[in-house]
C-alpha cells in the first residue's frame, strides 16, 4: 500500500483493494489500513528517526526503509509492543537486510525514541502552504472525529442527547472517532449522514430553498445534495461517476429526501432551464482532507494542482452562465492550495456576496475579502476540521 502511494501516486483507497484482497480477517484489514495511514501521516518524522540510527542513509525506496517505517508506526503510534513489532516486521525482509532493520529498531527502542507532538510536513508541502503550514500540521496529529449532519436541524438537541455528541451549530453533531456508523441510533431511519463540519458549510450558505431550483454540480456521493433537499430546495444533482451516483441514490433512499440525480459530464451537459442557485463543489486535489487521507501529502504536486485548477476554471465559467438573474453561485473545494481557491475567484463575472460571521460556527471567521478558508488546525482542541475554500456570488 505504501509503495502504491509513494511510488505510483495512487490513493490509499485505490491501493487497498489489490493489497488486501487475500486478507480475510476484518481486524487484520483494519490494522493494515491503520499502519499505512499512520506511516503516511508521520512519514518525515519516521524517516528522521531511521536516519538518526544508520551510518549510511537508506534510499527512500529501499524496502528496509519501508519496513522500518511500518515497524516504527506500529510501535510509536499504534502502541504495539516492540517484541511484537519485531516478530511481525522482520519477516517482511526475508532474504534481505533483516539484521540491519533489527539493529536500527533496537537502537531506537533502547534510546526511547519518540515522535514530536505534531507531524512534520514534507518539504514541498510546507513550502506551498507557507505561513499556514505549522498551524495546519497541528491539526494532523490524530485522525478526525466523526461529524454528522442532521436531516432536521430542529432535532439537534434530541440527537445530541441520544448519541452523547457535541454540536457546533444547528444540524451538526460530533462524535469520537471509531464510532461504528451503521450501529448508531438514527442511521437506519436516515436521521443523519456522515459529513465533515467544513464540508457542510457551503450548502448552508445558500439558505432555505422554499421550492426554488438548485443545481448541485459534482454532487456525489451526496452530502450536499441531502443538505439542499432538507433545506427545501428542488435539487438537480449532477455527477459523472456512476458508482458515486449510486451512493447518492442510496443516501436519498435512506433519508427519504428527494432530488433528481443526473449522470453527465458538466463540461458537456446543457441544462434545460436556468437555476435560482448553483453549488459547485468542484473536483480538486483534496489536500484539505489530509487529516483523514494523509496520502495526499505525498502524491499531490504542481502538476496535479495545475490540472485541477484548469478544470475548476472551466466549470466555474459554465456554472456562472446557468444562473437566473439574481441567482446565487457558491464555489467550494476541499483543497488547501491557493491555485484552487483564492486564485479562482477573479475568473467569476458575478457580484461577490461576502460570507458573514453569523453564517459560520464559533471559532471560524470569514477572510477580510468575505471568503471562507478553513484548515485542519482550526478548532484543533475540539477535533479540527477539513481544509476548504468557499466563495459566493450573485448574478446581476
Amino acid at each position: 500500500m505504501l509503495d502504491a502511494v509513494l511510488r505510483r501516486g495512487e490513493t490509499l483507497e485505490q491501493a487497498e483493494g489489490p493489497a488486501l484482497k487475500n486478507v480475510r480477517s476484518a481486524p487484520d484489514k483494519a490494522l493494515a489500513r491503520a499502519l499505512a495511514n499512520e506511516t503516511l501521516r508521520w512519514l518525515p518524522d519516521l524517516d528522521t528517526l531511521i536516519d538518526s540510527a544508520t551510518r549510511q542513509r537508506l534510499p527512500d525506496d529501499a524496502k528496509a526503509r519501508s519496513v522500518l517505517r511500518l515497524m516504527l508506526a506500529g510501535w510509536l503510534r499504534l502502541e504495539t509492543p516492540p517484541h511484537a513489532v519485531i516478530a511481525t516486521g522482520l519477516p517482511l525482509l526475508a532474504g534481505g537486510p533483516r539484521r540491519l532493520a533489527h539493529g536500527v529498531f533496537s537502537t531506537l527502542d533502547k534510546r526511547g525514541a519518540a515522535l514530536p507532538p505534531t507531524p512534520g510536513l514534507p518539504e514541498p508541502v510546507a513550502a506551498r502552504w507557507g505561513e499556514k503550514a505549522a498551524n495546519i500540521a497541528a491539526g494532523l496529529a490524530e485522525p478526525p472525529p466523526l461529524d454528522l449532519t442532521l436531516r432536521d436541524s430542529t432535532e439537534t438537541q434530541h440527537w445530541a442527547n441520544q448519541l452523547a455528541a457535541d454540536s457546533f451549530l444547528p444540524g451538526h453533531l460530533r462524535l469520537p472517532r471509531g464510532s461504528a456508523v451503521e450501529k448508531l441510533a438514527g442511521f437506519s431511519e436516515g436521521a443523519w449522514w456522515v459529513q465533515d463540519l467544513a464540508a457542510s458549510l457551503p450548502a448552508r450558505l445558500l439558505g432555505a430553498g422554499d421550492g426554488r431550483h438548485v443545481l448541485d454540480l459534482c454532487a456525489a456521493p451526496g452530502g450536499k445534495t441531502l443538505q439542499l433537499a432538507a433545506a427545501g430546495w428542488n435539487v438537480t444533482a449532477l455527477d459523472l461517476s456512476k458508482r458515486r451516483l449510486e451512493l447518492l441514490k442510496d443516501n436519498l433512499r435512506r433519508t427519504g429526501l428527494k432530488a433528481a440525480p443526473v449522470r453527465a459530464d458538466a463540461l458537456q451537459w446543457e441544462p434545460k432551464h436556468k437555476f435560482d442557485a448553483i453549488l459547485l463543489d468542484a473536483p480538486c486535489t483534496a489536500t484539505g482532507t489530509c487529516r483523514r487521507h494523509p496520502d495526499v501529502l505525498h502524491r499531490i504536486g504542481p502538476r496535479q494542482i495545475a490540472d485541477m485548477a484548469a478544470l475548476q476554471a472551466a466549470l466555474l465559467e459554465r456554472a456562472a452562465s446557468w444562473l437566473k438573474p439574481g441567482g446565487t453561485l457558491v464555489y467550494a473545494v476541499c483543497s488547501l492550495e491557493a491555485a484552487e481557491g483564492e486564485a479562482q475567484v477573479s475568473r467569476v463575472p458575478l457580484q461577490p456576496v461576502p460570507i458573514s460571521q453569523g453564517e459560520l460556527p464559533s471559532g471560524i471567521a470569514p477572510t477580510p475579502k468575505g471568503w471562507l478558508r478553513t484548515h485542519p488546525g482550526m478548532l484543533a482542541e475540539q477535533g479540527g476540521l477539513d481544509g476548504f475554500f468557499v466563495a459566493r456570488w450573485r448574478a446581476g
